[in-house]
């Protein structure tokens, strides 16, 4: 009897080492593809960063270290100065302390730093510069616009979703007319919205604005630099919140509909069915189309190329605008570099957050 009984286990543990074999020889024909079509190309563009590679080039290429990465992400902070009078008393403009240009106070050798942005501080003001400004404001533009997008998103998606879950007459077809913004093409949709935010009277939202008397039919959008943000998280909003009710939605169809019925048999209010019942089941979808919403908002590029151009750049925008207009292989792959692994530790530190929270 004890031989038998060791007998088993052995034989388990055979089988059980057979099957991990058999899982990788099935696997392995993966690795190998996805070694090719995503490591292979990565490895090359790590290397060109590291290059002064120049785009449809001839010239020779030469190994130039760090200098790509340094370029980029060379920044510093300088306080700029009081403006004073001959008596020594700071200069005043509509009862506003003027400070000195930042021009005069940013490094001009050996690199030459630019305004990324100015910001008060305890009552000083500062300028944060760097020698590549636009990828730098490009990074604190792209975390921007994922966080105010997102979180509209996912607000929005949650509402929708909360109302079409619920059984009334023509749900279907709203869930269908739903998905519309979703399915027009990013490209599409970014023309349709600068048709509509035009800067004169043939934009729908100067003419709405004209008609009720609070603008003057002439906002420029685009032009304007403090509008320019919120009209790019205006659009994505509108295309990407139907993604975000689409998988929550699916999330709220998995949740027994008992545990409301036994909900309202104690009395609990929509309220609190929707924080003890709804939320904490639905926090599992939540994390992944919270995880997915974030990466894609991280990497955007079609909108602020189409709309902006090179007027105001996301951090892949950038990329590709030195990669074609400035010919620069090696910035422009050091750029994407540095997108990639703050996109991955995004990525990580959401998921691991996510995953407390979801399981706790």
């Amino acid at each position: 009897m004890a031989a038998a009984s060791t007998a088993a286990p052995a034989r388990r543990s055979r089988l059980a080492r057979f099957e991990e074999r058999t899982a990788l020889y099935l696997l392995l024909p993966t690795f190998v593809i996805l070694a090719l079509i995503a490591f292979y190309p990565f490895g090359r563009v790590l290397m060109s960063s590291f290059t002064n590679a120049r785009f449809a080039s001839s010239a020779e290429t030469e190994f130039v270290g760090l200098a790509n990465y340094k370029a980029l992400l060379s920044m510093t902070i300088k306080e700029l100065p009081v403006v004073v009078d001959d008596a020594g008393q700071p200069v005043l403009r509509d009862g506003q302390v003027q400070h000195e240009s930042w021009v005069q106070v940013l490094p001009r050798t050996p690199q030459r730093y630019r305004a990324v942005f100015e910001f008060g501080l305890l009552g000083k003001r500062y300028v944060l510069g760097a020698v590549t400004a636009p990828f730098v404001r490009s990074i604190w533009d792209t975390t921007v616009f994922t966080v105010i997008a997102v979180t509209l998103e996912t607000i929005l998606g949650m509402i929708i979703a909360l109302v079409l879950v619920s059984n009334f007459p023509g749900r279907g077809g709203m869930r269908a007319a739903m998905l519309v913004p979703w399915a027009v093409i990013t490209a599409v949709s970014a023309r349709i919205w600068e048709w509509m935010l035009q800067p004169t009277r043939a934009g729908l939202f100067n003419t709405i604005g004209s008609h009720l008397g609070i603008s003057d039919g002439r906002t420029d959008f685009f032009g304007n630099a403090a509008l320019q943000l919120p009209s790019m998280i205006t659009m994505d909003v509108w295309k990407t919140t139907p993604f975000m009710a689409l998988l929550l939605l699916a999330g709220l169809s998995t949740i027994p509909s008992e545990l409301y019925e036994a909900a309202e048999v104690d009395g609990a209010s929509r309220i609190r069915q929707f924080f003890s019942i709804t939320l904490p089941l639905l926090k599992p979808t939540l994390a992944v189309a919270l995880i997915f919403r974030t990466l894609d908002s991280l990497r955007v590029f079609d909108i602020f190329q189409v709309v902006l151009g090179n007027r105001r750049y996301s951090m892949a925008s950038y990329a590709q605008d030195v990669l074609l207009s400035q010919r620069n292989m090696g910035l422009s792959s050091a750029a994407s570099v540095v997108i990639f692994v703050l996109v991955s530790v995004f990525a990580v530190l959401y998921i691991r957050m996510l995953g407390s929270r979801t399981t706790s």
